[in-house]
């Protein structure tokens, strides 16, 4: 059993760390839905190399996708308008286009189920390792020259950064996979006001995450949807106790 668990398990400890930082950035900035979004374009590149190529292609549409979407919204957060509204038509937009795209594909509907939440219980170690690498050098990019840019270009950045950790993460994880690990960990983090916000937002993804996949092994549940549930359930627990009446 511990065999069959610790690649899974390695994968989403690698998943949290990279996600929780920009989740974090994400809540700051107050455009929520900018992960999903772009995921969903991500998705929607997959689905086309499927669709139309055969599966040729895969990772240079997907991360094409992803970009796109990624310079939409930078240039879009630069602008006055409705920020989250026109991330949430990106969203629509990615999404109605990935079922397009699928509708006269046999194995559409499998593909589309596996886009949300894949069952990563057998992620081959490989993918897992190739994964880490491109997280690394996404790191050490927000590390080194992240912090030296300015404007347009330090929006693009940090979007694009985003893009190409999507791209790997939808690919292994599924997008609602993605959402819940950017957004729930940062946000308990938040609510729980501890002085280190980043490990605490480690701490608990890391938790609920293995958690759900030792769950998802012994009652034969489809782990990517299980961490979805398990992470969205116990921080819409955690945030509700820990928040104050409005003022309204």
């Amino acid at each position: 059993m511990i065999d069959i668990l610790l690649v899974p398990i390695a994968l989403v400890i690698v998943l949290v760390m990279m996600h929780a930082w920009f989740g974090a950035r994400i809540l700051q900035k107050g455009i929520i839905f900018t992960d999903l979004a772009i995921a969903q374009f991500a998705a929607l590149g997959s689905s086309v190399s499927l669709g139309y190529f055969h599966e040729e292609y895969f990772y240079i549409l997907t991360l094409s996708f992803a970009l796109f979407s990624a310079f939409l919204i930078a240039y879009a957060s630069q602008r006055t308008l409705k920020l989250e509204a026109f991330i949430g038509l990106l969203y629509v937009l990615g999404a109605s286009g990935i079922m397009m795209v699928l509708s006269h594909s046999a194995e559409g509907m499998e593909h589309f189920k596996s886009l949300l939440a894949s069952d990563i219980l057998f992620t081959p170690l490989e993918d897992v390792i190739s994964s880490s690498v491109i997280y690394a050098v996404i790191a050490l990019v927000l590390w080194k020259v992240y912090p030296k840019t300015s404007g347009f270009f330090k929006e693009f950045l940090f979007f694009s950064l985003l893009a190409v950790t999507v791209t790997s993460s939808v690919a292994l994880a599924g997008v609602l996979v993605v959402f819940v690990l950017l957004i729930a960990p940062a946000m308990v983090a938040l609510s729980l006001d501890y002085k280190n916000k980043l490990l605490s937002s480690f701490i608990f993804g890391w938790f609920f995450s293995i958690t759900a996949i030792v769950i998802s092994y012994y009652y034969d549940l489809p782990t990517g949807y299980t961490i979805v549930f398990l992470g969205a359930l116990l921080s819409a627990i955690i945030v509700l106790a820990k928040s104050k009446k409005s003022e309204k």
